[in-house]
């Protein structure tokens, strides 16, 4: 993803994997005796969302095993369109137990460096290569994923208030979301089309209720109407999807009377 460094760094270890960086390479593995790549974690199992500034750090995570121990372990990302993601710390492994070992590091995201088209956004794969004690070796191209994605943001607005009961009560709100270009003039943009729920939640009562489902104008804006039946905070929830990251808007708290 590094603009600034592009293919060019990786090791020679990953070499064969950069050869097929501008293409969505086919899931290739290979290895020599029992070493085997058990368990990989990402960011603590969370997507990594991104907006339009800020860095974001992250770590990967991968454990692995042969009867002769770990010795060390390469780790780098790969994704959609050219981007390719190195380490910025040393890849350390520790010991688990005298076969198994969990190897990790950490990786910055930079939205003005990294970022430079929104195709960046979506499904990115974990590379590994793990060297065992006695010579053996894994490595495979995806051996983990996880969703690389831009942030949404979403708000909401209930009136008029207070309100009658049993009156017409409209609730308007906007969703939009960050879009990365290559100058890094990031800006939040309009999400439009997608399905966003209303939610309410009863003063006193600690959960939501779906009430309906809004569609997003071309503008990002929403707008529907309810009718006012109790006191109670309202707000928008918009689940996301591969590329762009799940968000709820803050409450607006309305009185009844």
């Amino acid at each position: 993803m590094r603009k600034r460094t592009s293919l060019a760094v990786l090791t020679a270890a990953s070499a064969a994997v950069a050869t097929v960086g501008l293409a969505a390479p086919a899931a290739q593995a290979d290895g020599y005796g029992d070493t085997a790549i058990t368990k990989v974690v990402v960011n603590g199992g969370k997507s990594v969302v991104v907006g339009t500034s800020g860095a974001k750090k992250f770590t990967v995570s991968v454990t692995a095993k042969d009867n002769s121990g770990i010795k060390k372990a390469e780790i780098n990302l790969h994704g959609p369109a050219s981007g390719f993601e190195q380490p910025t710390s040393k890849v350390t492994c520790k010991a688990d137990n005298a076969t198994t070992s969990t190897c990790s590091a950490t990786f910055v995201v930079d939205p003005k460096v990294d970022l430079y088209d929104n195709k960046l956004a979506g499904t990115w794969y974990v590379y590994a290569w793990v060297d065992a004690e006695d010579g053996d070796f894994y490595t495979s191209e995806k051996v983990g994923s996880f969703k690389l994605q831009r942030e949404s943001k979403l708000t909401v607005n209930a009136s008029p208030e207070p309100v009658k009961k049993g009156k017409t009560l409209t609730v308007t709100g906007k969703l939009t979301r960050a879009h990365w270009d290559v100058f890094g003039d990031n800006k939040w943009v309009a999400h439009g089309n997608q399905s966003v729920k209303l939610e309410f939640r009863k003063k006193g009562a600690k959960t939501f209720t779906s009430v309906k489902t809004v569609k997003s104008a071309s503008n990002g804006a929403l707008k529907t109407t309810v009718k006012a039946s109790a006191d109670g905070d309202w707000r928008f929830n918009y689940a996301g999807n591969t590329s762009h990251s799940a968000v709820a808007s803050a409450v607006d708290f309305v009185d009844v009377r």
